[in-house]
């Protein structure tokens, strides 16, 4: 009950202008996460407002007053009681820019080691074909892949149509289908101690040091970059990052002397598996547009000085993104 409404109003207007200052705040940058003291403020604001509304109801001559508490009560209630598909709404672009490239550093030491292990295979790969030419038939996952360098050359750079002519949407989507797939599979044999993941890794890494010697070694470089790059430079990072996920996986499962129980472990690494997993996903979405549209197109129709160039630029944009995105939040 109040007695004197006039030093009510002077002792409790203080706590409603912060009230309204962190609203405007929060309303002006929907995506900023507020640290915890400052959520805490404004809940404990928001019920003391909530209290002051009900006590100033039952003075009916000061209407102004009311409407006032009433419109910063509404605006709190909105904020503390946002709808499940604001958040969702909100969260998805947080998410990506945010959650994803953050996890990804936080957990940046099994990438290391994906990178390592495939590039492990590389060196394997090539030095397979530079003692052994005849392993190129059991390498070389494609048929395509198993011809001379030269003669596909020869004939992409020669051919007088578009042979994916109106087949290019479906196209991309086979190879983000299996990219995805073969990355999921990736994160997925970490559940078999990481032992299925190491080879999956090893084994792209043999395909990738393979093909890059074979065409190098045949003089072929401007061809092999230029089909590679606008792709390969989103698409074999993402692969690396399922990697990523299946040796953490491996990890949670191993426990390396940690006294918390198997399941604890695994339900602390769960969100990190989604979000590196998702992350990947989306950037094999990418991959895929650009090898339907871009990287199957070669000189004369699209120089290779070009095409080198985009994958320049794509390499650089994602080293950026990873580096940098996040750290605010």
């Amino acid at each position: 009950m109040i007695i004197d409404l006039e030093r009510f109003v002077k002792d409790e207007r203080p706590r409603w202008e912060r009230l309204e200052k962190m609203l405007q705040d929060m309303e002006r940058d929907p995506e900023r996460k507020l640290p915890l003291r400052d959520v805490l403020a404004v809940h404990e604001l928001y019920q003391r407002c909530s209290s002051d509304l009900a006590k100033i109801a039952t003075f009916s001559g000061e209407v102004d007053l009311r409407r006032y508490l009433e419109g910063i009560v509404a605006r709190a209630y909105s904020e503390v009681h946002s709808t499940a598909q604001q958040q969702r709404k909100l969260n998805v672009w947080s998410w990506f820019t945010r959650t994803f490239p953050s996890t990804f550093r936080r957990r940046i030491a099994p990438f290391w080691l994906a990178a390592a292990l495939t590039m492990a295979g590389c060196v394997f790969g090539a030095a397979a074909l530079k003692f052994d030419p005849d392993a190129k038939r059991n390498i070389m996952p494609f048929q395509g892949l198993n011809e001379s360098p030269a003669e596909r050359v020869k004939r992409e750079e020669g051919a007088k149509s578009d042979r994916l002519a109106g087949q290019k949407s479906p196209f991309a989507a086979m190879l983000m289908t299996h990219n995805i797939q073969v990355t999921a599979f990736t994160m997925a044999l970490g559940i078999t101690w990481g032992i299925g993941t190491i080879v999956v890794l090893f084994y792209n890494g043999v395909i990738l040091g393979g093909v890059a010697f074979d065409y190098i070694h045949a003089g072929q470089s401007p061809f092999l970059f230029g089909w590679l790059l606008p792709h390969g430079v989103i698409e074999i990072p993402a692969i690396l990052v399922g990697g990523q996920a299946g040796l953490l996986l491996a990890s949670a499962l191993i426990g390396w002397q940690s006294r918390e129980t198997r399941r604890l472990r695994l339900r602390q690494i769960l969100p990190d598996l989604m979000t590196l997993i998702f992350g990947a996903a989306l950037m094999l979405v990418w991959a895929g547009l650009v090898e339907a549209f871009l990287s199957q197109y070669h000189a004369p129709v699209i120089p290779y000085g070009v095409k080198i160039g985009f994958g320049i630029a794509e390499l650089a944009a994602l080293l950026l993104f990873f580096a940098r995105s996040g750290r605010q939040a």
